[in-house]
């Protein structure tokens, strides 16, 4: 039997994995504390409850990459203190984001979110790591659809240039 066989979580995680898993898991830390002032500064009910999911999805992402390094002997990165809770009718008007902004912002990092888990698959020689990552993947996926969609019933969705002109090949 070689290294790489048998239980995953008994394999050791390799460099890359490390890093990846501590990097993410720092990153989507950052990403909570921010999506808590995002909320605040939220007046829409529909992107409220999507940032709440959000939230959660972050929750429940960082108490599982926290589990495997924490497993392995990795130190964990910092965590920003949570943000309070405000009324967004409290935040200046020149100091506010609006709905438009923040659903750029959230969708902007989602996409973001799944090269960051493809790369993670990608490198990954645990099974472990490579699927929990991939159930990342497609958890932010749905939201990506499901930001696409409410950009697009909002009229938020800012369309590049759309081209329309076909060459003639003949």
């Amino acid at each position: 039997m070689g290294i790489l066989s048998g239980n995953p979580q008994k394999e050791p995680l390799n460099y890359g994995e490390v890093f990846s898993l501590w990097s993410y898991l720092s990153a989507a830390k950052g990403a909570y504390a921010s999506y808590q002032t995002l909320y605040n500064h939220t007046g829409d009910k529909d992107l409220r409850r999507t940032i709440e999911e959000i939230l959660q999805g972050i929750r429940q992402e960082n108490r599982d990459v926290e589990e495997i390094l924490k497993t392995n002997g990795v130190a964990l990165p910092p965590s920003p203190p949570d943000r309070s809770v405000a009324d967004v009718e409290d935040i200046p008007v020149g100091a506010r984001f609006n709905d438009p902004e923040i659903s750029a912002i959230v969708s902007m990092n989602v996409s973001q979110g799944l090269v960051a888990c493809s790369s993670v698959m990608a490198q990954s020689t645990r099974e472990d790591v490579a699927m929990l990552f991939g159930q990342f993947h497609m958890n932010k996926a749905q939201t990506a659809a499901k930001m696409l969609r409410l950009n697009k019933e909002k009229g938020w969705l800012v369309l590049p240039p759309m081209h329309k002109q076909v060459r003639d090949r003949g």
